[in-house]
């Protein structure tokens, strides 16, 4: 695709010098606007104003110069089509094969602590604009959308004879297309974050921090301090967490500590699952978040008020148990509205944010496989799938032990599979639990036979794993010598 004619307009001027030039000295016909114009012009180059041939001037204080047909016809008609091309000529508008556009640093005015009617003024309206139009016809048009591309592309213009490839110019478009995902996502969360709840520090004393969004929409607050950075990630996990093991006609409750569990069970009242929930891991409960599926009553809560908590989650207290539990001033208790909240995950990362689905899979019986020659019973069933649900939302490398309904531990955080079943193993024998009858849930695939093996060795009875090593048959294998179902889900639930 010979490039005759270019739109540059650019917020930052560094670096646009030699592409600039490039093209001129090729006899590029540039289009350009205001402060670029005159950028280019003072390196002696002959540039073509966009007012002229869209017959109207910038206005309303450069909010709009480029937002125009004659500019968009130009980028977006495509070279191939006889009806474009017809239309192109009639309304005489000027075809435009590059676009040049860098956006207004909208982000860097945010970090400034710039007021907010500066902030708003940053967030570029023509230049997205053109830079989406360019990239939807990169089979004709090429978009350069940051700076960091000159120099690329001035080689790339040199070695095609002043031209691009349509190749080229996909990579182009794919790389637009990210910057304009990042832009938006930066004014989004710049919006968010007009809903600020500051916080008395972040996981350390010494680091501020803030929420940014509208707890009011899942929360009524009942009593209570308020909440703290790390309140908040195991408020989330707990709300993941129960969401994921409640049952239709049970009661599930959970404690967490550290975004993860350290006790929970489904019960036929939510007295009992309170009751063994505790029982998993009453030390680390000790300053845990609880959470339960159905509303607390008074009985529930005279247990509950016997033990040191930061917050309690319910979406309803009775009365009776609402007038006990909220006697103690510091404690949280969050009335919770079960509404759904965001499916998107957001993390930084390096100097950018990764962005993914939460994991909302779960499996369910008829999902489940067994390469083993025994079978599992119905209860079996009901534990292997509790213990998946349970391992999936525990931190990598993740191993739980199951029995009837209940966690009886869980190994975490480890940097091997083998060192968390020997922690979930030890933890549970702490505790004074018989783990013979129990099964054993594995976010992840055995590379190895030789967590079967030691699980066989205090008894379990039961394994639910993804599968998907080249040497499942050597965990299958033993698994059918130690007489253990295995079950095979096909899903991994990596949580870091």
């Amino acid at each position: 695709m010979t490039i005759k004619s270019a739109l540059i307009s650019v917020f930052n001027k560094d670096g646009i010098d030699e592409l600039a030039l490039e093209l001129a000295k090729n006899n590029v016909a540039i289009h350009s606007t205001g402060g670029t114009k005159k950028y280019l012009e003072n390196l002696g180059l002959n540039i073509l104003a966009v007012e002229d041939f869209t017959n109207y001037p910038e206005v309303f204080g450069g909010r709009v110069k480029t937002l125009h047909p004659a500019i968009f016809g130009g980028i977006l008609y495509r070279r191939d089509n006889e009806n474009d091309l017809s239309e192109l000529q009639a309304h005489d508008i000027p075809s435009i094969d590059l676009v040049v556009v860098d956006l207004y640093p909208f982000q860097d005015t945010v970090v400034s602590g710039a007021d907010h009617s500066d902030i708003i003024e940053k967030i570029d309206i023509g230049g997205i604009s053109l830079i989406r139009a360019a990239a939807k016809n990169y089979k004709h048009t090429s978009i350069i959308s940051h700076k960091g591309q000159y120099q690329d592309f001035t080689e790339h213009y040199k070695s095609q004879n002043s031209s691009s490839t349509l190749e080229y110019r996909k990579e182009l478009a794919h790389a637009a297309f990210d910057v304009t995902k990042e832009y938006d996502t930066a004014i989004s969360g710049y919006f968010a974050s007009e809903q600020v709840l500051p916080l008395r520090y972040g996981e350390n004393p010494h680091q501020k921090a803030s929420f940014q969004g509208n707890l009011n929409g899942l929360f009524t607050k009942l009593s209570g301090k308020e909440l703290s950075y790390n309140n908040l990630l195991d408020v989330d996990a707990a709300i993941n967490l129960i969401t994921d093991v409640s049952q239709e006609g049970k009661s599930a409750f959970a404690v967490l500590k550290h975004n993860n569990a350290c006790g929970c069970a489904i019960r036929d009242n939510v007295a009992m699952a309170f009751k063994d929930a505790l029982a998993a891991d009453p030390v680390s409960a000790f300053g845990g978040i609880l959470i339960s599926d159905r509303e607390i009553d008074l009985e529930t809560a005279q247990a509950i008020d016997e033990i040191f908590y930061e917050v309690c989650i319910a979406p309803s207290f009775s009365v009776e148990a609402r007038d006990l539990l909220t006697k103690k001033a510091k404690r949280i208790l969050l009335q919770w509205s079960k509404e759904p909240y965001s499916q998107a995950i957001v993390r930084t990362c390096l100097n950018g944010v990764l962005v993914q689905e939460r994991d909302i899979l779960n499996v369910t019986s008829a999902d489940l496989s067994y390469p083993t020659v025994q079978k599992p019973t119905d209860s079996q069933v009901s534990d292997l799938l509790f213990a998946d649900k349970l391992v999936k939302n525990t931190k990598s490398n993740a191993i739980i032990l199951v029995k009837d309904g209940k966690l009886l531990s869980s190994g975490t955080g480890q940097t091997s599979r083998v060192d968390a079943l020997k922690q979930a193993i030890v933890k549970a024998q702490a505790f004074g639990f018989e783990l013979k009858g129990s099964v054993m849930a594995s976010d992840a695939f055995f590379p190895f036979p030789d967590c079967v093996e030691i699980a066989s060795e205090v008894g379990v009875e039961a394994i639910i794993q993804p599968g998907g090593s080249i040497k499942d048959g050597l965990s299958i294998e033993k698994a059918n010598e130690s007489g253990i179902v295995m079950a095979m889900t096909g899903v991994r639930h990596f949580k870091h």
